[in-house]
Formats: structure tokens, sequence, C-alpha cells
């Protein structure tokens, strides 16, 4: 009898981005699924690794909120894959680019994250200045806040897809 081989790993993509919010169930997912939505349809998404994380445990293992699912979904996007996690020490080497839903997150991250991998960290917003630094928490607040998180990650998505356009134009 012989031993069936492993399964080969996936191969490294040739970028990688995090979002990063609080509890990984409403802003970084739907950042990430929104983003992974369009890298499909740019076809793209082979060469691309898209992860979302929560700066806090509140969430490990859940699916985004229920709110943030139903909003993706009247666009076509489906979050229904992912859960949450936890950033970890690992993903400042395992990332390309790693993006802080607002200031506090930023500050969090830059706290943790090793200083060779410190460029790495920016706000999300700095993709979008017009909307100022901080994409706003949904999770307490009515629909109204959902909508504006979309809108914010549509214009973020567009400017992230002209970047990583520019990156992978370079490999």
């Amino acid at each position: 009898m012989t031993a069936t081989p492993a399964a080969k790993p996936d191969p490294k993509p040739d970028f990688a981005i995090l979002m990063v919010c609080t509890g990984n169930i409403c802003r970084s997912p739907t950042a990430d699924g929104l983003l992974r939505h369009a890298l499909q349809r740019a076809g793209l998404a082979d060469r691309v690794r898209v992860d979302s994380a929560g700066t806090h445990d509140y969430h490990v293992g859940d699916p985004p909120d229920r709110r943030s699912t139903a909003h993706a979904q009247r666009f076509g996007v489906d979050l229904s894959v992912l859960r949450a996690r936890q950033v970890t020490l690992e993903d400042f080497a395992g990332f390309d680019l790693i993006l802080a839903m607002d200031e506090g997150h930023y500050r969090q991250l830059l706290k943790l994250c090793p200083p060779p991998y410190r460029d790495r960290v920016k706000l999300y917003l700095s993709y979008a200045p017009r909307f100022g630094r901080d994409v706003p928490d949904p999770y307490y607040g009515n629909s109204d806040g959902f909508d504006i998180v979309w809108r914010m990650c549509e214009t973020v998505t567009e400017a992230l897809l002209i970047e990583i356009n520019q990156r992978l134009g370079s490999k």
C-alpha cells in the first residue's frame, strides 16, 4: 500500500491584503467580501489573497453580523464563508498591506507590529480620504450605518483595484 501524497498548498499569492476592525463581523468582512468579489470579476482572484481579522477576540469563529451579510447579498456579494478571527503576529509578515478601519485599530496594529513591517499598516480610508479617516462602526446603529459602510467600501475597493493592478503589473 502506498501513501497518498499530501495536497499541495495553494501557491503564494502575488499580493495579500488584510482588513482589520474590532470584532471582524461588520466593517472588515464587508471590505473583505467586496474586494474578493471585485477581484473575481477582474480575473485576479487567483493572484491576490484577501482576508480580514479583528483586533479583539470577541467573535472568533462567528460569521459576519447578519445585517452585514444581508446588506452584501443585496449587491450580489456573499459573506457567508467568512469567519471572524483575531489578528496574529504572523499576519504582519504574511500580508503586503494591512488596512485598519479606524485610527484606534491603526494604533493597536502599530503597537503589535514588528518594526520591519510597519510600512504595511495603513488606514483603510487613506484610499478614499474624502470620507475622513475612520469607517464608522455600524454595529449598534440602524441599517443606515451599513449603507454608509458599504459606500465607503465600494470607493476604497475601486482604489485598491487600481493599486493592485499597478503592483501586479510589475511582477
